[in-house]
C-alpha cells in the first residue's frame, strides 16, 4: 500500500542568487517562524518556480514569497509575475536596495505587490517580522485552505474523467475536481508539464502525475491494494458487493486465510445506491457508500485482504488447488474460492447512448454526478428499486425527475414503500409504457427521443441528465467452459445442479454438491451471479455467509 503523505506545512519562500543572503533570510524566517512554517529557500528565480510547481502538486500552501529584485536571467518582478500564475493567493514581497526603490513603486501595479522591504532588514525584529506578520495574517484571512487530496484534472463532459472520478468516489479515495478551462485547473497542467490535449491529469498527495491513467495504475498511486501478499489462500472471493464483503467479513474472522479480488470498487450495484431503506437493522436508512465502507473496514479489521483494480480471466482445478487467472498474466491459487461476481447493468441499445456515455448517459446512479443535477430536469430509465432510489435522491436537488418505465406501472419491480415516497414527492413524475428511441447531442447530453410502447408516437425533450437502471446481466462470461450456467449466464449451483436428485455428469466426488457450490468442487457461488438469486442486499450477505460456512464443510473433508 502507497504511504500517506505526511501533513502538510505552509510555506513561506524566499528567492536570492546571493546565496550569503538567501541563507540569512531563510535563517531569521526560519528562527521566528519555523515552528508554524516550512521554510523554504532557492537561489534563482527557475528553481523558486520549480519547487513552486512541486508545491503546487502537492497540495501545499504557499502563504508569502520574498524575491530579490536583482537577479541573473530573471529578476525579482518577473519571477514574481510568474509565481503570481502558480500562487495567486500568496503574499509577494520584493527585496530592494535603496537604489531600486522606483522599480520596487512600479511593481505595487505589476505583479500586484505586498510590500517592498529593503536590504537590509536588521534588526529583523523590527523591520522584518512584523512586515511578515501582517502579511500571514492577511493571508489566513483568505480563502486559501490546504486541499490534502488527490487532485483531477478534466473535461467536464469527457467520459474517461467521469470514470477516474467514479473510481476515486466509489473506493472512497479523497480527491479535489479541477475543470481544465478553469484558472486553478489550468495552473495545475502549468505545474505539471501538459499541454492538456490528454486528460484526466491525476495528481496524488505524494505529487506523482498521471495521465489518462488505467485504473490498477491509479489503483496503485492512490494508496489501494492491488497485489496479494501470499501466492495460496485458504479461499479467494471474487467480487467485492455485499455477497463478496459478507464472505470476506465471516471467511477472515473465522480464521480462514482470506482474499477480496474486486475488478472496480467495492460494494457491486449496492454501493451505487443512494439510499437502502429496507435492510435490516437500519431503520432510517442507509446509503450504499455507508454501508460498504463499514463493511470493507470490518473484513479489513478481521485480516482479509482487498485487492482492487485486478480483473480476473480464468478459473482452474489443479489438483486440490483452485487457481485464479488475472487479466495481466499472473494468479493466486486458494484450497477454495466464492464467485461473488454481482452483476453489471444492462446497456441501453437505443442510437446515441453508447456515444454519450459519461458525457450525460450513466448507468446506475454514478455519484460523482448527482451534484451537478442542482436544478436541471433529470431522467431515470428503469422501474426498480435501484431507479426508485436514485430518483428520490436526485429529487432533493433537481428541477424535475422523470421515471421513464417501459411497463404499465412500477408494482411489478418496485418495492411498495419506494411506490409511495415516488407518489408523495412533489417533482418526480413516471411516465408508463415509455422508451427511450434515440439520444441526440455534440460534447454531451441534449435531447432523448422518447417512444410510446403502445401507439408507437415519439416525442423529442430537452435533457441534459439520464440515468439508466434497465435489469442487470452476470459478469460471468469469463467462466465459460470451466463453470456450468444458465442460459442468460447466472451460475448454477446446488440445488439447480441436481435437479433429478444426481450431480452433474463430471461430478468427480462421492457426494453430491454443497448447497451453492458449483460444478467445481470447493467453488461456491453467493449473490445476485447465482441463478434464481433474490437479488436482494440481505440475501446476497446471507449467501456469502453461508458459503463460509461451506467452505469449512469443504476444507474439512478434502
Amino acid at each position: 500500500m502507497t504511504q500517506a503523505a505526511e501533513p502538510a506545512r505552509t510555506v513561506i519562500l524566499t528567492v536570492d542568487d546571493d546565496p550569503g543572503v538567501s541563507r540569512a533570510v531563510a535563517r531569521d524566517l526560519r528562527r521566528h517562524y519555523g515552528a508554524g512554517y516550512r521554510i523554504v529557500r532557492a537561489e534563482s528565480g527557475e528553481s523558486a518556480l520549480e519547487a513552486l510547481r512541486e508545491l503546487k502538486l502537492r497540495g501545499d500552501l504557499v502563504a508569502v514569497i520574498l524575491a530579490d529584485y536583482r537577479m541573473p536571467q530573471m529578476n525579482g518582478i518577473e519571477f514574481l509575475e510568474q509565481a503570481l500564475n502558480v500562487y495567486p493567493g500568496a503574499r509577494r514581497v520584493l527585496l530592494t536596495a535603496y537604489a531600486d526603490t522606483n522599480a520596487a513603486i512600479d511593481a505595487i501595479n505589476v505583479v500586484d505587490l505586498d510590500h517592498y522591504l529593503l536590504k537590509p532588514w536588521d534588526p529583523p525584529e523590527e523591520k522584518l517580522y512584523p512586515v511578515v506578520d501582517d502579511l500571514l495574517a492577511a493571508w489566513r484571512s483568505s480563502d486559501y485552505r490546504p486541499v490534502p487530496a488527490t487532485k483531477v484534472v478534466g473535461h467536464r463532459w469527457s467520459a474517461r474523467s467521469s470514470q477516474v472520478r467514479e473510481f476515486l468516489a466509489r473506493n472512497q479515495v479523497p480527491y479535489r475536481w479541477y475543470s481544465c478551462d478553469e484558472p486553478e485547473g489550468r495552473r495545475l497542467l502549468e505545474a505539471a508539464g501538459a499541454d492538456g490535449q490528454r486528460l484526466p491529469l491525476v495528481v496524488t498527495p505524494q505529487c506523482t502525475v498521471l495521465i489518462e491513467p488505467a485504473p490498477a495504475d491509479l489503483a496503485a498511486h492512490v494508496g489501494l491494494a492491488t497485489t496479494p501478499s501470499a501466492d495460496f489462500y485458504d479461499v479467494v472471493v471474487i467480487g467485492g458487493g455485499p455477497a463478496g464483503l459478507g464472505a470476506a467479513v465471516y471467511g477472515a474472522s473465522e480464521g480462514l486465510r482470506t482474499v477480496l479480488v474486486e475488478r472496480s470498487a467495492t460494494g457491486g450495484q449496492a454501493g451505487q445506491s443512494s439510499r437502502i431503506e429496507n435492510y435490516l437493522g437500519f431503520p432510517d436508512g442507509v446509503s450504499g457508500a455507508q454501508l460498504t465502507e463499514r463493511a470493507r473496514r470490518q473484513a479489513g479489521r478481521f485480516g482479509a485482504e482487498i485487492l482492487t483494480a485486478r480483473e480476473v480471466t480464468g478459473l482452474e482445478a489443479v489438483g486440490p488447488a483452485r487457481v485464479v487467472r488475472f487479466s495481466d498474466g499472473s494468479s493466486v491459487a486458494a484450497h477454495s474460492v466464492i464467485l461473488a461476481t454481482g452483476v453489471s447493468y444492462r446497456q441501453l441499445m437505443a442510437p446515441g447512448c453508447e456515444d454519450l456515455t459519461g458525457r450525460g448517459v450513466y448507468y446506475g446512479s454514478s455519484l460523482t454526478e448527482a451534484a451537478s443535477c442542482q436544478g436541471h430536469d433529470v431522467y431515470i430509465v428503469g422501474g426498480a428499486n435501484s431507479a426508485g432510489q436514485a430518483a428520490m435522491y436526485l429529487s432533493r436537488g433537481a428541477k424535475s425527475v422523470t421515471l421513464l418505465v417501459r411497463g404499465p406501472s412500477l408494482a411489478a419491480s418496485m418495492s411498495y414503500y419506494l411506490i409511495q415516497q415516488i407518489e408523495e414527492a412533489p417533482n418526480i413524475s413516471v411516465r408508463t409504457r415509455t422508451a427511450v428511441e434515440a439520444a441526440y447531442g455534440e460534447e454531451h447530453l441534449e435531447r432523448l427521443s422518447l417512444r410510446d410502447v403502445d401507439s408507437g408516437g415519439t416525442e423529442l425533450v430537452d435533457a441534459q441528465w439520464m440515468f439508466v437502471f434497465i435489469g442487470a446481466a452476470p459478469l460471468t462470461d469469463w467462466l465459460d467452459g470451466t463453470v456450468l450456467r444458465d442460459d442468460r449466464g447466472f451460475i448454477l449451483a446446488a440445488p439447480d445442479l441436481t435437479p433429478d436428485g444426481r450431480p452433474p455428469a463430471d461430478w468427480p466426488l462421492d457426494r453430491p454438491p454443497y448447497h451453492l457450490e458449483t460444478n467445481i468442487p470447493g467453488v461456491f457461488v453467493a449473490g445476485d451471479a447465482r441463478a434464481q438469486s433474490a437479488k436482494r442486499v440481505a440475501s446476497a450477505v446471507g449467501e456469502g455467509a453461508m458459503a463460509v460456512m461451506l467452505v469449512h464443510r469443504y476444507l474439512e473433508q478434502s
